[in-house]
């Protein structure tokens, strides 16, 4: 049996909620196919985008990991065969492992030929991104399930769709700068002060708030991180500017997304969203980027049929 999934990028953290939120981007991704077969699991066959980058080694692959993971949750044997064809920067902050993970977790469900439960797949998903990325779910998740979500706990496993009412869309840019996930996270301090985090709490029920009321104005208040970005911003080259630019041309909030290097802007319809993202790949003057614009992604992991590109 065969079968291929669908999962789109996300952006981690979505500000302030650091571990904890994540969002879905519509219209970028990872597609991966996956096969069930006898014996040993071949090669992983990797094409597009930063393909040169991406494990063939099964056992290193976030997509490979991920479907077997799933495999042995549904008591299927056998190994699996799996293609990828990214769509995402490696390494560039909008989810790249995590997208593959939960493609590859979900195609190898299609495959098994069962209607796994949800919660299976997102754990299938995170055993992929765990051996790449660290074991966390603000990427994952909404992978899966589409839109802005919720990842209360890890283990137990409680993950919440929150609503997003309003037709927002997304601007990302990105520099042709590489940061690893695992280097990002080094660089943060354990813990910190109590305003520090208190406002940062503050700040993640705002953003949540914002989108479920579809309120612009409390979203620029709150999408405010003040505990990754500012000792983030240091990898990243002109990101203040970037910053500025994107809010001076109508952005509702503008961060890092996920570990970076890509910046992401939440603008108010697509029109706003496309001049948000021309004026940040301004603002980055000689640093070469490329920018993505597009909806939230409401519907998350899906299959896709064999003959489609």
């Amino acid at each position: 049996m065969k079968a291929s999934a669908f999962a789109p990028g996300s952006i981690g953290n979505v500000g302030p909620g650091f571990d904890v939120l994540g969002l879905a981007i519509g219209g970028i991704g990872v597609r991966v196919e996956v096969e069930l077969i006898a014996g040993e699991a071949p090669a992983v066959v990797v094409g597009g985008r930063d393909a040169d980058s991406i494990p063939t080694d099964p056992r290193k692959n976030a997509a490979a990991i991920a479907a077997a993971s799933m495999l042995r949750r549904m008591g299927s044997g056998g190994a699996v065969a799996v293609r990828i064809d990214c769509g995402l920067p490696v390494a560039g902050g909008m989810g790249a492992s995590g997208a593959s993970s939960a493609a590859g977790a979900f195609a190898a469900a299609l495959a098994a030929g069962g209607e796994a439960p949800t919660s299976e797949v997102i754990l299938a998903a995170l055993d992929g991104e765990a051996a790449v990325a660290g074991r966390h779910l603000d990427n994952v998740a909404p992978s899966i399930l589409g839109g802005l979500v919720l990842s209360r706990s890890v283990d137990p496993l409680d993950v919440v769709a929150l609503p997003a009412v309003a037709p927002w869309h997304l601007a990302l840019v990105t520099p042709q700068v590489r940061i690893e996930t695992r280097h990002a996270r080094s660089i943060l301090p354990e813990s910190s002060v109590r305003r520090e985090w208190v406002q940062q709490m503050a700040n993640a029920v705002g953003v949540s708030a914002a989108f479920a009321r579809g309120d612009g104005a409390l979203l620029l208040r709150a999408l405010d991180d003040v505990y990754a970005e500012p000792r983030r911003a240091k990898l990243i080259p002109r990101f203040a500017e970037v910053k500025r630019a994107a809010l001076e041309a109508g952005a509702l909030g503008c961060s890092i997304s996920g570990s970076g290097p890509t910046i992401f802007a939440i603008a108010p319809d697509d029109a706003a969203a496309r001049n948000v993202a021309a004026a940040m790949q301004n603002a980055f003057g000689d640093i070469e980027s490329s920018a993505h614009v597009g909806p939230i992604d409401r519907q998350g992991a899906r299959r896709v049929e064999e003959s489609a590109p």
